[in-house]
This record gives structure tokens, sequence and C-alpha cells, in this order.
């Protein structure tokens, strides 16, 4: 009887037995297509890392699709071409004929000086000015493998091309001013005369004591100090700190007001009228060969050091003139007067209450090419 007996299923037995049987039905991917897909997710991480950190191309000008040329240009001996502007009397007239080197995002209609230097005084002395477009801005060709020297080595072929004879002055702002170190190491025999107006300077340096650059770097804002240390340490990831939204970036690439003292308040409208007539040029080719460029040159490591460089005019028959204000928010002045001190051939003018902004002060063009080129004492 117990042998043919009927055997009655639990409804929980049931339950239990249909969960198997689905269980049994699914079946895992092969490890094969798990690493494939594995694979795949990694490769499309790495390419959004790519796409994030790698620039695009720079609009060349004059290519297609890219920026008309209306600028003069010099073409270099390695097939780059140079833009540059003409200021003040005739070159074939002039006594004094200066080379300018613009700043930070800016073009060769940026020369400081020159709208506060007066037609009269130009005029006397004689005053010749060309200001070129750096390599990446403006009109100029991009240099990828731009360094202190290629830029040295592109103002002495300017110089040949136009004739402004064996010796002619430089001059340059901020970040214009910074390259005039590199005239000083690799051309100083061209030269017949430096001004360095705020010059841009570089916390890595070897001169400079430690303790000194710490102070100096930590108290730019926080921002500042990331973009900087990016450019120096990890270049290859400047284009995308700069473009990225997580985090505030350059506050000079992005026209911040929270970098500006007094002076500067009240200069930088002046300067931002004057140059809202051509900002689109400044640019037009991209911004990584030319602001983004900058910061990875500007705060590299550097082929030498400015501070141990020699009187390039040891029998006084030149000089090099630095300006500085003492409420510069974007150059430390006291690095820069441990440069003075260090290069004491060199002529030091810190102006009190004076920003970065400085040469756009009404009378300021007159002030330092009379101390510059005739010798009078300055005076702010």
């Amino acid at each position: 009887m117990a042998g043919g007996a009927t055997r009655k299923i639990s409804a929980a037995s049931a339950r239990a037995h249909t969960r198997k049987a689905k269980q049994k039905t699914s079946f895992p991917l092969p490890s094969g297509m798990m690493r494939n897909m594995e694979a795949l997710f990694g490769i499309v991480v790495l390419a959004l890392i790519y796409r994030a950190i790698m620039p695009p191309p720079p609009k060349i000008c004059g290519s297609p699709n890219g920026p008309l040329i209306t600028a003069p240009r010099v073409k270099l001996s390695d097939g780059r071409y140079l833009a540059y502007k003409e200021n003040g009397v005739p070159r074939d007239q002039a006594k004094h004929k200066f080379v300018f080197i613009h700043g930070f995002d800016c073009v060769r209609h940026d020369v400081a000086l020159l709208t506060t230097t007066s037609p009269e005084l130009m005029q006397s002395l004689g005053i010749y000015i060309v200001s070129i477009d750096r390599p990446g801005y403006g009109e100029s060709d991009p240099h990828p493998k731009r360094t202190p020297k290629t830029l040295a080595l592109d103002i002495e072929e300017l110089a040949d091309q136009l004739e402004l004879g064996s010796k002619f002055y430089v001059m340059g702002f901020s970040m214009g001013g910074q390259a005039v170190w590199g005239l000083l190491k690799y051309i100083p025999h061209r030269l017949a005369g430096a001004i360095l107006l705020t010059p841009v300077t570089n916390y890595w340096w070897g001169s400079f004591p430690a303790n000194l650059t710490k102070q100096a770097y930590y108290e730019q804002l926080v921002q500042d100090q990331w973009t900087l240390r990016i450019a120096h340490y990890f270049p290859w990831l400047t284009y995308w700190w700069n473009t990225q939204k997580l985090f505030p970036s350059s506050s000079v690439a992005t026209c911040s007001e929270d970098i500006l003292l007094e002076q500067d308040r009240v200069l930088m409208p002046i300067f931002d009228s004057y140059q809202s007539k051509y900002r689109d040029l400044v640019r037009q080719q991209g911004d990584y060969e030319s602001i983004h460029r900058d910061l990875m040159v500007g705060f590299g490591t550097w082929e030498f050091d400015p501070m141990e460089l020699e009187n390039p005019f040891p029998n006084g028959e030149g000089s090099v003139h630095i300006w500085q204000g003492d409420e510069d928010g974007h150059v430390p002045v006291i690095l820069q007067r441990f440069i003075a001190k260090k290069l004491p051939w060199i002529h030091y003018h810190e102006m009190k209450g004076g920003g970065h902004m400085f040469p756009w002060a009404e009378g300021m063009g007159d002030k330092v090419m009379k101390t510059f080129l005739l010798g009078e004492p300055f005076a702010m």
C-alpha cells in the first residue's frame, strides 16, 4: 500500500521547484565575452579622456576655412610667418628703433606705452616701434615647439628682414616682458637696450629662494595656483584644465576682476575699451597655441635662469630697465625685487600704488621713454 500510494506535493515545494527550473533556464556570459565588454568599456573611457585633454588643431591664417590675412608678415627660415605692425615715425627716419613684444592674451595692436607717449615726443626722439603677433596669436603662425630661444631668434629674423640695423631696442609687457629675458640670453649682441614692463616671473627659476617663491605663490588666487602647477608639472593637461567647467581655471584667461587691485580697476576698462576693436583677432587661431602655449612656456622648465645672466652692456653702451608696480595682482613684486638685487646692472623702477596695467596711465609713456632714452629721473 505504501508503494502504490499517491504522493502529495505541497504548494511551497511546487514554488521551489518552479524557481529551480527557471534558474536552470538562465545562462552566464562566456568569460571571453565579459573580457571583451570590459575592454570596450575601457576604450570608451580612454577615448573620452583623450578627447577632453587633446586640443583641436589650430585654424591657420590663410588656410581653407582659416582666418584671413590682413597684416604684413615676414616669412621665417622654418617657413612660419610672423605678423607685425609699424608705429611711430617712418622706419627710415627713426633714431631709436624698438621691437615690442605683447603680453598674455594680446596682439600686435596692444603696444603698451604707445597710447601714453605723446606724438611730439615720438617725433622729437625719432621713435619707431614695430610690434609683433607672438606665434599662435593674431596672424602669426603657431609654433608648437616654441621656447624662449625660438622667439628670440624669430625676432632677430624679423629685425634683419626689416633692416632695423645691427642693433635695436626691445620692449616687452607682462608675458612679453618675460620673453625679453630670452633675447638678453640668446641675442644680446643685437640689442641696443631693453625695457621690461612688469615682466612675468616663473616661480620655478632656480635662483629664487624656496621660502620666497612659496610666499609669492600662495598669495595668488587658488585657481591660479592650480593653473600654474598644471602648466609646469602636467603641461599635457593644460587644455583640459582651462576648458573644463568643474573648477575655476586661470583668472587672467577668464578676465576675472578678482585679481585686480586699486589702480588696475581704474585702468583695465581703458585697456578693454581700446582692445575691444580687435578682440576677436587675439585667439582667432585657437586658445591652445596662444594663451595655453603661453602658460606652458612661461611657467615650464626653462633652459636657463635669468638671474644668472651677465650684463649685456659691460661698457655702458646700453641699459636694461624694469618697471614694476607694488600693487600688481599678476606679478609678485617681492620676486621682482629679488631679481633686481641679484642683477645689479638692472635699472629697477618700482612704483608706489602701481598695478599691472600701469603703462596705460596718463603720461606714463613719456616718463618711461625720457628715463630710458634721455636718462631723466623717473617719477610716478
